[in-house]
């Protein structure tokens, strides 16, 4: 019993969207997107999709990104992966958007990328490098790690960061951080410094070759509530 309504529960949640609907407006969808909350567990030991849940992968959906939902798992003290995705790619304005080398994302941190990924990263390549996004590059997701240099999580150990590496055109072009922070085309640099302050807007920490020398090759992505971006 306990496993068809959850089973019935899922299903509910992932067909309100179709999983393909475009986003009905602009690109404020980070201020309504639901957020992670502790997973219900029944008497039987099941975890069941919470109601806050079911609106995540409803808002995901409705961006028009493909996923698969994960289920819950703990890898070791403070690692986890609750509610998480794993995304196919995503929707732009004109085309789908590929994502390489991504690993697990919770639904919120999927939510919030797939908006970023239309609104901040499709268009600003658009107007500044007069051609839309074909792929995403990223360095990964989860990985059940400590911050560097302390005891602290890394948001990486709760599925709630990306890293991101860099980006290829529809017309084959390709720019990176590592290569084009600093040393591409000024067209090129005022894009990734772009996308860079779209980020800061959705994500909660948004951290770039200007933060320090280990960021030199990506921007960090970290759901949450903060406000830091460099």
């Amino acid at each position: 019993m306990h496993h068809s309504r959850l089973l019935l529960l899922t299903c509910i949640a992932l067909a309100l969207p179709g999983c393909r609907l475009l986003p009905g407006g602009g690109g404020a969808a980070h201020d309504t997107q639901p957020r992670r909350m502790p997973p219900t567990i029944d008497r039987g030991g099941t975890v069941a999709p919470s109601l806050v849940d079911q609106q995540c992968l409803a808002h995901l959906g409705a961006t028009g990104a493909r996923f698969s939902p994960l289920a819950n798992s703990s890898e070791a003290p403070g690692c986890s992966q609750i509610n998480a995705v794993s995304l196919t790619d995503l929707q732009g304005d004109m085309s789908r958007l590929g994502i390489s080398s991504l690993g697990a994302v919770t639904c919120s941190t999927a939510g919030t990328f797939a908006d970023w990924a239309r609104y901040g990263v499709d268009r600003a390549a658009r107007a500044y490098l007069g051609s839309g996004i074909a792929r995403i590059e990223t360095m990964g997701s989860y990985a059940c790690r400590n911050v560097a240099g302390s005891s602290k999580r890394s948001a990486h150990a709760r599925a709630e960061a990306i890293d991101i590496a860099g980006f290829v055109l529809e017309d084959g072009r390709r720019v990176t951080v590592k290569a084009d922070w600093n040393a591409g085309s000024s067209e090129e640099k005022k894009f990734l410094r772009v996308v860079r302050q779209s980020a800061c807007k959705r994500f909660g920490t948004v951290l770039s070759p200007d933060y320090n020398a280990a960021h030199a090759d990506h921007l960090h992505l970290e759901f949450g509530d903060g406000s830091f971006c460099r």
